[in-house]
């Protein structure tokens, strides 16, 4: 018996150990892309292109990063940008959860109609054009509403959260009913502060998406009045790529001589993502708990 112990034992410490091992791999895989952008961000353009930097910059440059804290307009970006932000995911969530609450009402007879409705969605849509001219159409170009208004409703957050909702003891509801509350009272006052965990959850994909958008700002704020963070920072890498076009510019070299489209792109990657690396931990708990209680069936 004490042989079989023993035996048992270091099977489970080895397979503690590979557990540990496979992990840890995994982990490195995962971070190691973004230490090396770090590297090549604090590292000198001309020097940069040799390659060779892994995980610590060869010979240290801030030129990268103070080109793009010089300029005038990012600040102002950064302000569009969390703006959208803030009112991008905050309306995405109440409409969407709204809607998710809706298709989830049992004694709603159309509930499986609209969900099929807004799933075709998720796989045909209107394309770029026909989706430009209704923004025109409805005067919305060259405004801040555009940035918000067409990600009101979207399908694959209400599938996430009506599945969560789903899931939701009826008689939450029906005992409200009973005491005379409405539907939308019910949202605001239940379905809401219950569901809290899946409405943090999507919140995530929906900042994220908005904070990483510049596409839709190109396309319908042509004027670039509302340009965002991410536009003026794509701008930035494009101007120094061009500028390695015209090396007898004696002026535009001696600008950009410590700058390289290399060490800019690494730069902006990190100026970009170091927001929603800070916070993340702080929802990552709703996030597990809110798609994952979300995609149980009973």
């Amino acid at each position: 018996m004490e042989i079989k112990s023993m035996r048992t034992s270091w099977a489970s410490r080895a397979a503690d150990v590979a557990i540990i091992a496979v992990l840890l791999l995994l982990g490195f895989v995962v971070i190691y892309p973004f230490i090396n952008l770090l590297a090549l961000s604090f590292n000198d353009g001309t020097d940069a292109a040799r390659g060779g930097i892994y995980f610590f910059p060869r010979k240290v440059s801030y030129a990268a990063y103070g080109m793009l804290f010089e300029n005038e307009n990012l600040l102002k970006g950064l302000g569009w940008s969390v703006l959208r932000v803030a009112i991008g995911t905050g309306t995405c969530l109440f409409m969407t959860g709204l809607l998710s609450y809706i298709v989830s009402i049992r004694t709603f007879s159309g509930r499986k109609f609209m969900r099929i409705l807004f799933f075709v969605t998720m796989y045909f849509s209107g394309g770029i054009i026909p989706t430009y001219i209704l923004m025109n159409q409805l005067h919305l170009t060259n405004t801040f509403q555009v940035y918000w208004i067409p990600s009101l409703i979207n399908a694959y957050f209400m599938l996430l959260m009506a599945s969560y909702i789903s899931d939701l003891p009826e008689a939450l509801f029906e005992s409200a009913r009973i005491d005379g509350a409405g539907e939308l009272r019910i949202y605001w006052r239940i379905v809401i502060p219950v569901a809290m965990p899946v409405f943090a959850a999507v919140s995530i994909y929906a900042a994220v998406g908005h904070w990483n958008s510049w596409f839709d700002v190109i396309l319908y704020n042509f004027n670039g009045k509302f340009d965002t963070l991410q536009v003026y920072l794509r701008r930035l890498l494009l101007e120094v790529e061009a500028t390695q076009q015209i090396r007898d510019q004696q002026l535009m070299l001696h600008k950009f001589q410590g700058l390289s489209p290399l060490t800019l792109r690494a730069a902006t990657t990190i100026v970009v993502t170091v927001p929603i690396l800070c916070v993340y931990p702080f929802l990552q708990k709703y996030f597990i708990g809110g798609i994952t209680l979300g995609s149980v069936k009973g």
